[in-house]
């Protein structure tokens, strides 16, 4: 029996079983066979544990016939003995099947999350530029619960199953026409139950789909909370989050409508059924056709049969509810990164001239370059270049959530139109990450380097990088490589002093879920220190300051050239604290290097670079010079 949690080899390393997304069916079936041996050892302890239950009432039946009737009280205490060693085994048997099927249960459930994990790692930043954020996190959780549900009920019923067959089989063997009522009983109640499944699924997809909504408002309203704070927009996001709840329960209130009509037609045909078999019992016992014993062992069986046929619609209802999860499943995990191998892969020269084609930027090497523009999206899709990312402008979105309005054949419609919108948007970005990339290190475009290497090489701080939960020393430096001599230096550089005490414990203090209890400009810094450790080749830093007061940047921008000395970094920003000590400055106009020089050259001969600097500025103090702090 394999250990817990799962062992997930998937998307990160080269030739692990992935799973099997061609369709829901065969995703199913995948997660059948990811759980290896122990779903057959769970099927095999759920036989066992059904034989108590299917020869507890022949005992009794026999028990009445050869000891009660007969008058022997030997033969009774055997049969009682008999009993009660059955009864024991079958605690025994069921404490071992609960423990297995709760077991696949947390694999299947927990095994989707390291799968949705694993392929995020594998997809990066591609995975948020096709799909919502909050599909993924109801995959990895509450697609995850239902099929380790799935798992669960499979096993249940299987085992049922043969326990259901072996009975009718006793049965027929004493009484044709109650071992045919046993018979057809089950296939009756799945009958007359199916028509209710449809609508149910349909109502649980509506649920499903309005909680994928319900939980991306959710993703950015805790992301931009203090955003909406400070415009007074807590009011309105959070109406529309309670209106969007709302939806969720009144659609959760419809499926459990179904539910409920489902689970009541269960109930009573299995009523229905152990009265028939007692009014037939009971006329073939007056007819003497069957012992008392055998007529208490029917009834014994017709009760115990209410179990299966109650797990038969447990599983129908679990089935729907796994298909439409498996659905949602395959729609992420289908998804294949662009990049390729190189056939043929080049080295990325150190310390080399950088040029990317698009723009007819330059970037010297070991020098501290800035980039200003008058649109932000240019110096961020020319950071996205330089990294060799995708720039968010090139894809869109595309749910799988379909129209609440769309049922049947305009549903299927729609869902094959978003799945080939995905595989052409799939197509795109493969077109782009085959051809070469346009930037070139030392003459060698990015596309020819494997992209593990450039990633080695070339790190991007982005405008809204993620901090986790965790001690200040894992946000920094999560592989624990830095000395505390390096790690000082960078909290230095980065004006970070006031986080480090902030934090009781220091280096060993805890942040919270995304950096909440600071402030966004010690958020900020945070992200620039932990860019500033890992001290790559190249950094490119996009807006790094952008969220500190004027004295804090000044003193990051007096530190930051001497911290990169011989390092080569590019600063996307139009701050005139940080313009002021930069190697060299270059003007992007409609994405495009026009100018380049020293800051105050700038100044002085562009029109179009002051247009762009100075804009905003007008009025603003004069700072004092800053010292240097002593440490």
């Amino acid at each position: 029996m394999r250990d817990f949690p799962p062992v997930i080899r998937a998307y990160t390393e080269r030739g692990a079983d992935e799973p099997d997304t061609r369709s829901p069916l065969r995703f199913l079936w995948w997660m059948v066979r990811a759980n290896g041996v122990l779903f057959w050892v769970g099927l095999l302890v759920a036989l066992i544990w059904m034989v108590p239950q299917t020869v507890g009432p022949w005992i009794v039946g026999r028990a009445i016939d050869t000891g009660i009737v007969a008058g022997d009280s030997a033969k009774t205490m055997q049969w009682i003995l008999l009993l009660a060693v059955v009864t024991v085994f079958g605690a025994a048997s069921g404490i071992a099947f609960h423990t297995v099927i709760v077991r696949e249960w947390l694999i299947a459930l927990y095994g989707t999350t390291k799968l949705v994990t694993r392929k995020a790692l594998q997809l990066g930043h591609v995975l948020t530029r096709r799909t919502p954020t909050g599909e993924v996190l109801s995959v990895s959780g509450s697609d995850g619960d239902q099929f380790g549900a799935l798992m669960e009920v499979t096993t249940r019923a299987l085992s049922q199953l043969a326990a259901y067959l072996v009975v009718a089989g006793i049965v027929l063997t004493t009484s044709v026409r109650m071992g045919l009522l046993v018979l057809i009983s089950a296939p009756l109640l799945v009958l007359l139950g199916a028509p209710l499944l449809r609508p149910m699924q349909r109502w649980q997809g509506v649920e499903r789909a309005r909680n994928s909504e319900l939980t991306s408002m959710a993703t950015d309203i805790v992301g931009g909370l203090r955003i909406l704070r400070g415009i007074g927009g807590e009011q309105t996001f959070g109406g529309n989050y309670d209106t969007q709840s709302q939806r969720v329960r009144e659609s959760g209130v419809a499926a459990g409508r179904w539910l409920a009509a489902v689970e009541s037609v269960g109930v009573l045909l299995s009523g229905s059924f152990v009265v028939a078999l007692m009014w037939l019992g009971t006329r073939e016992v007056a007819q003497g056709e069957l012992t008392v014993g055998e007529l208490v062992s029917f009834l014994g069986y017709g009760l115990f049969l209410i179990q299966p046929m109650r797990t038969f619609v447990e599983f129908a209802q679990k089935w729907t509810r796994s298909i439409v999860s498996a659905r949602k499943a395959v729609a992420v995990l289908s998804q294949r990164p662009p990049w390729v191998h190189p056939a043929e892969p080049a080295s990325l020269p150190s310390h080399a001239r950088i040029v990317d084609g698009a723009s007819g930027a330059t970037i010297e090497p070991g020098r501290l370059t800035m980039v200003v523009s008058a649109v932000p999206d240019d110096c961020a899709a020319l950071a996205d270049r330089l990294g060799r990312y995708l720039h968010s402008e090139e894809g869109a979105l595309v749910s799988d959530e379909i129209p609440e309005d769309l049922k049947g054949g305009a549903a299927r419609r729609e869902r094959s139109a978003r799945a080939r919108a995905r595989e052409e948007q799939a197509r795109r970005d493969d077109e782009r990450a085959r051809q070469p990339w346009g930037v070139t290190v030392g003459g060698v475009d990015l596309a020819s380097v494997e992209l593990d290497e450039v990633r080695a090489a070339i790190l991007v701080s982005d405008t809204s990088p993620q901090i986790f939960a965790g001690t200040l020393r894992d946000a920094v430096d999560p592989l624990h490589r830095l000395s505390r001599e390096h790690a000082e230096r960078a909290l230095h550089t980065a004006a970070a002093e006031d986080v480090f005490d902030a934090l009781p414990g220091g280096w060993q203090g805890e942040l919270e879920e995304r950096g909440r209890g600071l402030s966004g400009g010690q958020r900020q810094r945070l992200v620039l220190m932990r860019a500033l450790a890992a001290d790559p080749e190249v950094l490119v830093l996009v807006e790094p300051t952008s969220a500190v007061d004027a004295h804090t940047e000044a003193r990051i921008a007096e530190r930051l050239g001497a911290h990169r000395a011989g390092r080569t970094t590019v600063v996307m920003t139009a701050s005139p604290l940080l313009l002021h000590h930069a190697d060299e400055v270059i003007l992007l106009e409609d994405g495009v290097a026009t100018t380049r020089g020293r800051h105050a050259d700038l100044l002085a001969s562009s029109a179009a670079y002051r247009s762009v600097v100075v804009r905003g500025t007008e009025g603003t103090p004069t700072l004092a010079p800053v010292r240097e702090e002593a440490r």
